[in-house]
């Protein structure tokens, strides 16, 4: 079967005004448009025809179809036009331990105190459509920011001595930067950092003032410091597998994530942060930045593999009379993200799509053929 999707975009205060409108052919209304949904997650679920949300359709349909009870993903289209939260995911086991420790302790889902709202990790894939997409991943090898803090002076001593010696440690500099010290502390570094000039480090500087200009003063600039800056060349992916440090600064994505809403944040926020949850749950390893290149599987196919079980995500590119034909195991979601195209279930139903419009298909299909000219992202469950 194939249901069609739809959902209204998310408002919230980073989204562009123009990205997603301009995607999907749309007037902008002037508002933000951050993020719209595709999928059964009760923070926002997806509409099927006739007014259902994907969660109850599921609930009342999903049985006879094969379907699990909850989709394992998130599907999005995300549009940043300023920087949003550095933040970090759990692990299934931590977000077990905390989900439980936060139920006994009485906290409401959904009250602004609480972190784990769910009991799952949060692993996730962008893939970019704009020509770039900018982001702040992972943090950067000790000697690299050694050689930037430098370049700030002397002004950014306190946070460098944390990463003096051969004891250095970017956790410690985190939990630092995060600190009542390191807030005290910021606004002078933050304005250092802004005002330096570097061959090596321009680009990370020129981000300061970009940040500083959305977050005056705000100590989460101090842990981009730490961070890796990468510009995410359009159709490449970057994962975010638990524990590593993260935050999306600007550009028009496809993402997929497990279906979760653990979100421990680092700055670049109004919102709580719960400083030793976030160092309990960091990965303070450097590495480096965890782009993923997509892997050609057939004429017209690609896919982004990662090593997960929750996800995949694959990109049909059909071109002229020649269709993509894309074996689907388990429930799927095809997303178009250009021109106009038809897919067609195993069963012989056709539906048209065009940028923005998404359809879910449900397992007895077997197969998607994708024909005409434009993209689709196509989300199935991982290996």
């Amino acid at each position: 079967m194939l249901v069609p999707l739809s959902n209204e975009p998310r408002d919230y205060d980073w989204g562009s005004t123009t990205l997603i409108p301009q995607l999907t052919g749309r007037t902008p209304s002037g508002a933000p448009e951050a993020e719209v949904w595709f999928g059964d997650h009760p923070g926002d679920p997806a509409e099927t025809p006739g007014g259902r949300t994907l969660d109850a359709w599921i609930a009342d349909e999903g049985a006879a179809l094969g379907l699990p009870r909850h989709l394992p993903y998130l599907l999005k289209l995300l549009a940043a036009a300023s920087p949003l939260s550095i933040q970090v995911h759990p692990s299934t086991a931590q977000a077990e331990a905390g989900f439980a420790r936060e139920e006994a302790a009485g906290i409401p889902r959904y009250a602004p105190e609480r972190t784990y709202r769910d009991a799952n990790h949060k692993p996730e894939l962008i893939v970019a459509l704009s020509e770039t997409f900018r982001a702040l991943a992972g943090l950067r090898d000790v000697e690299s920011t050694r050689r930037l803090l430098a370049a700030v002076g002397a002004t950014a001593d306190a946070l460098a001595e944390r990463l003096d010696g051969r004891d250095a440690d970017l956790g410690a500099a985190v939990g630092w930067a995060l600190s009542d010290a390191g807030r005290a502390a910021a606004p002078a570094i933050i304005a250092a950092a802004a005002k330096a000039r570097s061959d090596e480090f321009q680009p990370e500087f020129d981000l300061v003032g970009e940040l500083d200009a959305a977050y005056p003063g705000d100590p989460g600039i101090l842990v981009a410091m730490l961070m890796n800056l990468v510009t995410i060349p359009r159709g490449a992916g970057l994962f975010v597998p638990e524990g590593v440090l993260h935050g999306y600064l600007s550009g028009l994505g496809v993402e997929i994530m497990a279906a979760s809403d653990n979100v421990l944040r680092g700055g670049l926020t109004p919102k709580h942060i719960d400083v030793p949850e976030l160092l309990a749950i960091l990965d303070a390893e450097p590495g480096p930045v965890p782009l993923v290149e997509p892997e050609q599987v057939a004429p017209g196919l690609v896919r982004f593999a990662v090593p997960v079980a929750d996800f995949a995500l694959l990109v049909a590119q059909p071109r002229g009379v020649t269709p993509v034909r894309v074996a689907i195991e388990g429930v799927a979601i095809a997303l178009a993200t250009a021109g106009a195209v038809t897919v067609a279930g195993g069963r012989g139903v056709s539906v048209s799509l065009r940028p923005g419009d998404a359809v879910l298909v449900t397992p007895d299909e077997g197969t998607l053929r994708v024909e005409g000219d434009g993209q689709v992202f196509i989300a199935v469950p991982g290996r």
